[in-house]
């Protein structure tokens, strides 16, 4: 795991993270967020209470303590302790565990995401909908949001194909992406990312309108060249994807060219994180009002 440790502050008290590059995903100390929920007063009382919900867990017939992991944390004395860890789902699991009035309002929001998803099963057209108002509370316009629309229909078309043409889900849907975002931008999809500061967050979702007009012309591309051309199995579609995405390449170094400037930059979209703390954040306050 690659590890780059980050406090995050949460009530005026520091939360030891780390991001793992690889797998893209942030992990957070399950003691000091123990220790905010239940003000605990150091982190030693936090650790029993840990160890104590532990044991209620596993009798209750989790296995969350033994899927946890342990990393090596900064602690205040500089020096380094393993610690046991807990990704978002993880942690979001402990914290439906901690009996707390801090907690209490970000159970109150799972129980809501919770109900929107069932009801977005029996009614898929909300999906859209909730997608366009989240859009815009973000600040994104009206322009942005409906390019945005019609990025997720064309990798939509191109995922069924890719199904339909003997890819896995997953690690080899990661791999074709790749190899479009490659051909067309130069660069991987997590140099890319890098390039705008990016962890967690969706690419797509940072990109500029003309960004993701050539992204989506790449895949579209793709789409229509994997029905023509019938490749089968990841190395075949392989190459179906560095030929549709050479083309929306060809297209960003004309533009370039014409406009005499570069059509992928640093830019990304401010204010949006993944990071669960300041998701706490913005329920408490919700809760305040």
């Amino acid at each position: 795991m690659q590890e780059s440790d980050k406090i995050q502050v949460y009530d005026n008290q520091p939360i030891r993270t780390a991001w793992d590059e690889q797998n893209e995903e942030w992990y957070f100390s399950i003691v000091d967020v123990v220790s905010v929920l239940t003000d605990q007063p150091d982190r030693r009382r936090a650790g029993k209470y840990w160890s104590v919900l532990k044991t209620r867990l596993k009798k209750e017939g989790s296995q969350l303590p033994t899927n946890c992991s342990q990393l090596k944390l900064k602690a205040d004395d500089g020096k380094r302790y393993k610690t046991d860890v807990a990704n978002t789902e993880q942690l979001l699991r402990i914290i439906q565990s901690i009996p707390s009035k801090k907690a209490e309002p970000f159970k109150l929001w799972l129980a809501q995401i919770g109900r929107e998803r069932i009801e977005e099963t029996i009614d898929p057209e909300l999906t859209i909908d909730r997608a366009l108002d989240t859009y815009s509370k973000k600040g994104y316009p009206a322009d942005w949001i409906n390019q945005r629309l019609q990025t997720i229909r064309a990798r939509k078309e191109l995922t069924d194909q890719w199904q339909t043409h003997g890819v896995e889900k997953g690690k080899e849907y990661a791999i074709l992406t790749d190899e479009v975002t490659r051909a067309w931008s130069g660069m991987n999809t997590r140099q890319y990312k890098n390039l705008k500061g990016l962890k967690k967050e969706n690419l797509r979702d940072n990109m500029s309108t003309l960004e993701l007009a050539l992204n989506m012309l790449a895949e579209a591309t793709t789409t229509e060249l994997t029905k023509v051309q019938n490749p089968q199995g990841l190395e075949e579609n392989r190459i179906v994807a560095k030929t549709g995405g050479k083309i929306a390449g060809d297209a960003r170094r004309r533009i370039e060219q014409e406009t005499g400037t570069p059509v992928i930059t640093s830019q990304n979209a401010n204010n949006l994180s993944s990071i669960v703390t300041g998701m706490i954040e913005g329920v408490i306050e919700k809760e305040d009002k």
